[in-house]
């Protein structure tokens, strides 16, 4: 019988990361050339814990965060979108009270991540409880002028 590996134990298999390469040929059409930072779970886990109540931070804002402290040219929002969402599963499997208050972390744009635990009804119900106004556009919910509320990561 195969047990599932824990959260925590997912995001601590990436020992090669993080590392920065030449941007891939397909990329370059649309972020041209230089270098992109892929960070560690770790990294995007930091960022995370760093937004204070009240603040917000986006997976595009992280990533730029990271490209900048490796000198990259980008960074790899894809990766860190995915570590984003370890990272919550990781913070609610191990139920601690100072674990990493990842429902600050929002999608591109200002959106709620629907794959975080709990899903959307759960991420709006912190946000607001810190003063947030989330909406709804369409299918989709908002924090209602994220942009002025975003904390750096740094």
């Amino acid at each position: 019988m195969s047990m599932k590996k824990s959260w925590r134990d997912r995001l601590a298999g990436y020992p090669h990361l993080p590392n920065v390469k030449e941007i891939p040929p397909p990329m370059q059409k649309r972020h041209g050339e230089g270098t992109i930072a892929t960070p560690s779970p770790r990294e995007v886990e930091e960022a995370m814990r760093g937004v204070p109540e009240g603040r917000l931070a986006t997976v595009l804002g992280i990533g730029e965060d990271i490209a900048a402290r490796h000198r990259a040219t980008i960074g790899c929002t894809v990766t860190t979108a995915i570590f984003a969402h370890m990272v919550a599963h990781a913070t609610e499997e191990s139920k601690t009270q100072d674990g990493t208050p990842y429902w600050r972390t929002l999608k591109i744009g200002g959106e709620l991540n629907p794959k975080y635990p709990g899903g959307i009804e759960a991420q709006m119900a912190r946000l607001e409880a810190e003063g947030h106004t989330v909406v709804q556009r369409g299918k989709r919910y908002f924090v209602e002028g994220f942009a002025k509320k975003l904390s750096g990561t740094r």
